[in-house]
């Protein structure tokens, strides 16, 4: 088989009339044609600006998601206190707070500054230990 046919015709209606004149059977079939030299020089610096314009609104994107990010996160830690705040219904705190032993009921309690009772426990011994003088435990009322 000759690898070219009908190529000293003018290209157009009068090749395909040759071909068609000629064949044996017209079927349509797929096949990869190749680009031509200019096509194909077209092709590269299309695809130069193409990555241009990807690298430019990649740049962009990142910059954005900075600034998402940045926006967001503040929000996003506020969230998990909250979160963590609901779900344990408290917060951790480090105060002041005031320690009372009761030598009677041997125990040990411990207030804030409101007043409110944070912690209870058992005397350990070196707490209980009593002094020579005991000086009763002043209420604020008159006693």
């Amino acid at each position: 088989m000759e690898r070219e046919l009908g190529k000293d015709l003018e290209q157009g209606k009068k090749r395909v009339a040759f071909l068609m004149d000629n064949c044996d059977a017209v079927e349509e079939k797929g096949y990869m044609k190749p680009f031509t030299p200019e096509e194909l020089a077209r092709m590269k610096e299309s695809l130069s600006e193409t990555d241009i314009e990807i690298n430019d609104i990649e740049e962009e994107k990142t910059a954005a998601m900075k600034d998402f990010k940045a926006r967001l996160e503040p929000l996003t830690t506020e969230r998990k206190k909250t979160l963590e705040g609901l779900k344990k219904k408290a917060e951790f705190v480090t105060e002041r707070c005031f320690k009372f032993i009761d030598q009677e009921a041997r125990e040990v309690g411990y207030y804030n500054e409101n007043g409110d009772l944070i912690e209870s426990r058992p005397a350990y011994s070196e707490e209980l230990q009593t002094t020579l003088f005991q000086i009763g435990r002043k209420t604020g009322t008159n006693n």
